[in-house]
């Protein structure tokens, strides 16, 4: 059956078109019994408001929040890029994204978010670093009325409206399936990862162990690291390892850490000696990669996730729900026989192809959001 509109709704109650749009719309001049009348009878009859013709209409602008942290600057920059290109693309709706910055993943993020529970958004975009951690302030969030939707990583029990990702533990799966072609020698394998309170991290963990189990038996269980999105914590533990006497056999990075621990792969005299992959791509990578030190990168392909968030966004404004909550994209391999294929990707990543914010949209410390109600955004 075909929702119904407010003329049909106005038919089946037999009042006034006008009555039924100031109820939808909460605007005054009815009585609350006719309001409930008006809402319970356009859930029944499946209505669902037209936000892009509201819109096109009323000239209106639909203003959305984006949450992202400043570690991994490049990986996160090229998501927003695709946020505010795809905001710029659509003839839907006027999007208009606002860029807000927290120091990392799982640190500022639930005071920023808190700051804004009063703010008008339509719509809200986070990375959640830890999803026990911020699952309250993301209730609340969308207990006060805008749609929470989720990039990168995912708090799928915290009512979020939508996500998109890579397929992490495809990406962990994918890894080990290559590293059990490329190394034959019996020892342990090392995983360096961010933080395993970060569902992403934690799936890539998973599907490594799981795939290592299934085609690399004569391969000791993955020694997992975390270094809690801190480059120098990256470095420390990779130097202590490598110095160790159960140096690994194999590296595998999950996060955009992957700099310092090749660094300290290099001062061990280690690089081109150890198979090493990756994750993520960008300008610092691509030496290592072009000499084969690192033997692959598993790409998360951030801007194609921006613009897709925002696909999804413009779908629920205008629809009210989705057809598919959670997108997966599939990781791409990145080696050095494939590596020109990607380097407009990584050109257009670096800080002069990012589409840089306004200035109010600057990035604030975990302290700062209390001022920030203080004044207009």
């Amino acid at each position: 059956m075909k929702p119904a509109g407010i003329k049909g709704i106005a038919d089946a109650l037999r009042i006034s078109i006008g009555t039924v749009d100031r109820a939808l719309h909460g605007r005054s001049g009815i009585s609350p019994r006719t309001r409930e009348l008006v809402l319970a009878k356009a859930k029944e009859l499946g209505y669902r408001p037209n936000a892009a013709a509201r819109s096109l209409k009323l000239n209106r602008t639909y203003r959305l929040a984006v949450y992202l942290p400043l570690e991994h600057g490049a990986f996160f920059d090229a998501i927003y890029q695709g946020i505010a290109e795809a905001c710029r693309a659509t003839s839907v709706l006027q999007l208009e994204p606002h860029l807000f910055r927290y120091p990392r993943l799982d640190y500022g993020d639930r005071q920023l978010l808190s700051a804004h529970l009063q703010e008008p958004w339509d719509a809200c975009i986070v990375s959640p670093g830890n999803p026990a951690r911020i699952a309250p302030v993301l209730r609340q969030t969308i207990a006060a009325g805008t749609p929470v939707f989720c990039v990168s990583t995912d708090a799928p029990e915290t009512g979020r409206i939508g996500a998109v990702t890579v397929d992490a533990y495809t990406s962990g799966a994918i890894a080990a399936d290559l590293l059990s072609h490329v190394v034959k020698t019996a020892g342990p394998l090392a995983v360096i990862t961010g933080d395993l309170s970060t569902l992403d991290h934690a799936e890539k963990v998973r599907g490594f162990n799981e795939g290592l189990s299934r085609w690399a038996a004569h391969l000791a269980p993955a020694i997992i690291l975390e270094t809690h999105e801190q480059a120098s914590q990256a470095h420390r533990l990779a130097a202590s390892m490598l110095a160790s006497r159960q140096r690994p056999v194999a590296l595998y990075v999950t996060n955009a850490m992957s700099v310092p621990v090749l660094q300290a792969c290099a001062e061990r005299g280690l690089l081109a000696k150890l198979p090493l992959l990756t994750t993520d791509l960008f300008p610092e990578i691509l030496p290592y990669l072009e000499t084969g030190a690192v033997l692959a990168t598993l790409h998360q392909r951030p801007a194609t996730q921006g613009s897709l968030i925002v696909e999804q966004i413009v779908r629920y404004l205008c629809e009210g729900r989705l057809e598919r909550n959670q997108i997966n994209l599939a990781p791409h391999l990145v080696m050095r026989s494939n590596l020109e294929l990607f380097r407009g990707e990584v050109a257009r990543a670096t800080p002069s192809g990012v589409i840089q914010p306004p200035d109010r949209q600057r990035a604030l410390t975990p302290k700062e959001p209390r001022s920030l109600k203080k004044r207009k955004l």
